[in-house]
This record gives structure tokens, sequence and C-alpha cells, in this order.
């Protein structure tokens, strides 16, 4: 289940609210990781597109949920690139699960207390 994007091109400071990360770890891994490559224009400013988004969620899903060292995340990338994806959208979904039954708890414990 891949977010929906409203424009064509993000800034890395859209983009770091967007993934939760920070512009200085989301510029280290443009370096380490040869599929994120964003555009930039003359000025050297970097455009990500949605797809480059949902890479960087791909490899943050890598590295941070699953404790993988960047190596280990590049080779799996490689390797797994099908079922990565598939994995990804499931976890992302079960989080939007959580999250509403979370909501849905608090609206009840409200709804008592009230």
């Amino acid at each position: 289940m891949k977010e929906e994007y409203t424009k064509k091109y993000y800034r890395i400071g859209d983009v770091a609210t967007i993934t939760g990360l920070p512009p200085s770890t989301i510029r280290f891994w443009e370096k380490e990781f040869s599929e994120l490559r964003p555009k930039r224009n003359a000025g050297g400013t970097r455009y990500y597109t949605p797809a480059d988004i949902e890479q960087l969620n791909i490899i943050k899903f890598l590295i941070r949920d699953k404790g993988l060292t960047i190596e280990g995340a590049r080779e799996h990338l490689r390797r797994n690139r099908r079922d990565l994806d598939r994995k990804h959208q499931v976890v992302q979904r079960l989080r939007t699960i959580r999250k509403a039954l979370t909501e849905m708890l608090e609206a009840l414990d409200q709804r008592q207390k009230g």
C-alpha cells in the first residue's frame, strides 16, 4: 500500500518530513545506495520523485526495522527486490491498521471517561 503523493517532485526537507529521516541520513544513503539518485537542478538542489521516496522507505525498513547493515541492505536489495517490496507493503498496512486501532481505543477511553 503505497502512500499517495500529491507532487511530482519533493525537496529534501519535504522528504525528511515524509520519511521521518534527517536530511543528513538521506544524503548519506544517496552515496551508499546506487538505486537512490534524485534529480538535481543547476544549483544542486535535489528533487525526489515519489519512487525515490518509496526507495528511501524500503532502505529505512531494511536498516531500522530489520536491523541490517548498509552492506546487508544493499545485498538484500539486489537479491530480493520483489519479495522485499511485498514485505514492506505488508508492514506498512499493519502499521496503518495499528494506528487506526489505537485511535479507536483512545476514542473509546475518552467516551467512557466523558
